[in-house]
């Protein structure tokens, strides 16, 4: 078996194969705003008793079930080990803290029997109170593991309890999501039609129509759009919310210094403009050194850098303002530094802060890939990306920006960990700033439309994610990745999936009417998607009644809302 780093995985001591565990059992799905997990001075206890892991009872444990975990420089290897089979999604969770020292990397790591290694979740475990760490796997291949728990700290000394794995089918799983969609998404809302003397309108018909969903699935677009009408018309029958692949990069804009041409962004936003569609603005600048223009590569004097990215900074931001969504700032700035060894440790705080001078409504990113994706490649990690939005907001003026998280969302060709990604998203979640799907994406695979469903279905799933754009299209399009209709725009599988979940996530069209009837108590009620609807009031005989207004259902109005409408006949 595979030798593990020495001092970066710290065994879990292991767990007996059992299928009732003597702790709690979080569930994956439990909301962060309903459970408090980060700092709490001893884990809440839970009726629930099901799971598939117990500790050795060889293992020190304190009274309390306590157990201890330090880090030695050497493995101590299990005695068992976990059958976990493919097909399931496996939940992990404990409670852990730091017995001395600062806030440390805590995670879960799962060793399969060929070796590889599968990051499971992480948190900065503090000393003195304990953190929820949530995570898990979904195995590739039916086999047994090993469980470790890993810090970026050989010497930490870390305390878990109430250590658990859950066992899920694709069923269950899915189960769980429907429920929280429900949720999250949907409010039931109940209709009273009153005469100005409180009673009710007897005959009353009540008619509904969505005319914009609160969640937006969008897709990108690229300059290809502008030379086919097939494409445009095909973009403009599906989606109402898009961002711009590169028409909007520095690197496109001015490619040569003192020279900007916003041709081909200018074209675009036109054209999603006359169609309804939002765009999201993408980027203002990229923290990648081999991703900034020629020119800009050349200069090695700060002060003339400094002089042209502010020169950018205003360009870009002043040209669309007032038309865009929300800007990614500086794309990349946790995987990449170009601007911070350039200029300095604060620059992209100081570029978010002309950003929000310039545009003190717009919701401002900070957006990453491999965070909710679970790579091997673990630069921007979930508590790395959220400590950079924190350090963003804490630089002098930055305090009321409308800050947002950009989980760009490129996935590998394989079965995505779905447990690892409620947890990525959670941990981003914790923020209490809403995230978007920025760039989802995967490599052609067997089963792409599968995973990228069951990828989207997690999202839309979560609290915290306002909205998803995929980098996708049709063949036309060039999008090599997500091909979602042939070169005749006939749907590809994974082209029919998306359809489904647009067509899923809006309201149908054809909402039942409602009739008020003879009862002045009367209570109809329906379960609307969160969004903008027009509503009309007519009546079954009298003509004379009729009036009709605009409706918006939202999640802060709550799970039940009551809509009093008064006619004035």
């Amino acid at each position: 078996m595979k030798n593990i780093d020495n001092g970066f995985f710290l065994c879990m001591l292991l767990l007996l194969w059992c299928f009732l565990h003597s702790g709690i059992s979080i569930d994956p799905f439990s909301q962060s705003d309903s459970l408090k997990t980060e700092c709490v001075m001893k884990p809440p206890r839970s009726s629930e008793t099901q799971g598939l892991l117990q500790f050795s009872r060889s293992v020190e444990a304190d009274s309390d079930e306590e157990w201890k975990i330090d880090g030695n420089g050497s493995i101590r290897e299990m005695t068992q080990r976990i059958q976990l089979h493919q097909g399931n999604i496996y939940s992990f969770s404990a409670w852990v803290k730091l017995r001395e020292g600062n806030k440390k990397k805590v995670g879960v790591v799962f060793r399969t029997e060929n070796g590889r290694l599968v990051h499971g979740g992480e948190v900065r475990a503090k000393q003195g109170c304990w953190t929820l760490l949530k995570g898990g796997i979904v195995p590739d291949v039916s086999g047994l593991v090993d469980i470790f728990f890993e810090s970026d700290d050989k010497e930490a000394k870390i305390s878990a309890s109430d250590v658990s794995l859950k066992q899920f089918s694709k069923k269950e799983w899915k189960l769980k999501q429907d429920q929280l969609i429900e949720k999250i998404r949907k409010s039931k809302v109940r209709f009273e039609v009153t005469y100005q003397n409180n009673t009710a309108v007897k005959g009353a018909v009540i008619s509904i129509e969505q005319t914009k969903p609160s969640f937006l699935l969008g897709c990108a677009m690229n300059f290809r759009i502008l030379q086919s009408e097939g494409y445009r018309n095909w973009f403009a029958s599906r989606f109402k919310i898009t961002s711009f692949t590169n028409e909007m990069k520095w690197y496109t804009t001015e490619k040569e210094r003192g020279q900007e041409n916003y041709t081909a962004a200018d074209s675009m936003l036109k054209f999603a403009e006359e169609n309804g569609i939002l765009v999201r603005g993408h980027t203002v600048l990229w923290d990648d050194p081999i991703m900034q223009p020629t020119w800009v590569q050349e200069i090695d004097d700060p002060n003339d850098l400094m002089n042209v990215t502010l020169n950018r900074i205003n360009s870009v931001m002043t040209r669309y303002k007032g038309k865009l969504t929300g800007w990614d700032v500086v794309n990349e700035n946790v995987h990449w530094d170009y601007f911070e060894k350039m200029l300095g440790a604060n620059a992209s705080s100081s570029f978010y802060n002309l950003a929000f001078k310039l545009d003190p409504d717009l919701t401002l990113f900070v957006n990453e890939y491999n965070t909710i994706e679970n790579r091997v490649e673990v630069t921007a990690t979930p508590i790395k990306v959220k400590e950079k939005m924190e350090e963003i907001l804490a630089y002098p003026g930055n305090m009321n920006i409308k800050g947002a998280i950009g989980a760009q969302g490129h996935f590998r060709p394989t079965q995505p960990n779905l447990a690892y990604m409620r947890s990525a998203l959670d941990t981003l979640g914790s923020l209490g700033l809403p995230i978007w799907l920025t760039e989802l994406d995967m490599p052609k695979c067997p089963n792409q439309e599968i995973y990228i469903e069951e990828i989207l279905r997690e999202a839309y799933s979560h609290p915290a994610v306002k909205g998803i754009i995929i980098f996708a299209g049709p063949e036309v399009s060039g999008f090599d990745k997500l091909t979602l209709s042939d070169k005749e725009f006939n749907n590809t599988a994974t082209g029919d999936v998306i359809d489904k979940l647009l067509k899923e996530w809006q309201q149908p069209s054809e909402i039942p009417k409602i009739f008020i009837k003879d009862s002045e108590n009367d209570e109809k009620e329906v379960s609307l998607l969160h969004g903008h609807y027009n509503v009309n009031i007519s009546h079954t005989l009298m003509k004379n009644i009729s009036t009709s207004y605009s409706l918006e259902v939202t999640k802060e109005m709550g799970h039940h809302q009551v809509v009093r409408v008064v006619i004035n006949a």
